[in-house]
């Protein structure tokens, strides 16, 4: 079990504090009257300059993170069942053009404005009921999650790529909760073929802001063209799209200065994808946020890389990001 460890430096702050002491002689009554009302004066001023100083951070950080949503993260918050946000869903009717729709999940809340949005592609011969339940999973973090149907259930990456970006279309433009989507905040992933279709919709569209895909098939091996922060996930004893063939020479073959990450899951199969997977939904939540919604709360965890345990064989970063 392997991983790439990268170390970053923590920065602390401190901070002063002014103290007065009156003066309890009768004759000093005026001096210490004049010293006390100075060091009011003095602590009043510092108050003024600290709080100016805290506002001027809060900008700072509301600047480096203009698309956070939700409260900061936990270990605990992003690998539970539902996160923060309640969700509802709606239908999209196989009768749409460019894909063979789907069900879209959302985050009940305008309070937030809107959100950034996930395509989700199933694999060879499957159905989005195969990929559902990243639905309300990711939805309830603070995304617009569109689990598809394709044309057929036989269509080929390529095809389905086409799809993704067909359905990414639809949800921004035409659906009915195309309002609470921040059109420029897009991304794809997928379930084997899907996932090998992610790849493909990475390529044909640079505006993607993040690609994950899932145990990906692609005949395809080199991807030079994809300028996306791409997540492979790949499985150690994947039999129908082994990582000695498919997501690992995907990773390697990721251009070397994009943002990309290699998660391999330890001792599972081809479809690991296909049910709820925690370990799939604390990094992909964690890509999504980082890159999708620009929130650096979800940095640590991704860099340091993680350490291989019971659920991780390897894991592969370019850290830090950029």
């Amino acid at each position: 079990m392997r991983a790439v460890v990268e170390r970053r430096l923590p920065c602390d702050l401190g901070e002063d504090s002014v103290t007065s002491l009156p003066s309890s002689a009768p004759g000093q009554r005026r001096a210490g009257s004049r010293v006390g009302r100075s060091a009011t004066e003095l602590a009043v001023a510092l108050a003024l300059v600290g709080g100016i100083t805290g506002a001027g951070a809060a900008t700072a950080d509301a600047a480096e993170n203009p698309y956070e949503r939700g409260p900061a993260p936990t270990v605990s918050s992003i690998e539970a069942l539902r996160g923060p946000y309640s969700v509802a869903d709606t239908s999209v009717s196989s009768l749409v053009s460019g894909f063979g729709g789907g069900t879209i999940y959302y985050p009940t809340s305008t309070a937030d404005g809107t959100f950034g949005a996930v395509v989700v592609s199933p694999g060879y011969t499957a159905y989005q009921s195969s990929i559902a339940w990243l639905g309300p999973r990711l939805a309830s973090q603070g995304f617009v999650v569109f689990t598809i149907d394709t044309n057929t259930t036989l269509d080929q990456p390529a095809s389905r790529g086409d799809q993704l970006l067909a359905a990414a279309d639809y949800l921004t433009g035409q659906s009915s909760v195309r309002s609470r989507i921040d059109r420029n905040r897009v991304a794809v992933m997928g379930h084997s073929m899907g996932g090998g279709g992610s790849l493909e919709a990475a390529k044909d569209r640079p505006s993607l802001k993040a690609a994950i895909p899932l145990t990906p098939w692609n005949l395809d091996k080199t991807w030079p063209e994809v300028t996306v922060p791409t997540l492979v996930v790949g499985a150690e004893n994947d039999s129908v799209a082994p990582v000695a063939t498919h997501s690992e020479p995907f990773y390697q073959n990721l251009p070397a200065t994009l943002d990309k990450a290699y998660l391999e899951l330890n001792n599972a199969n081809h479809f690991a994808p296909n049910s709820n997977n925690t370990t799939i939904a604390k990094y992909s939540i964690s890509w999504l946020k980082r890159f999708v919604d620009d929130d650096t709360r979800y940095e640590q965890f991704l860099c340091p890389a993680p350490s291989p345990d019971y659920y991780i064989e390897e894991y592969r970063d370019t850290c830090p990001h950029s």
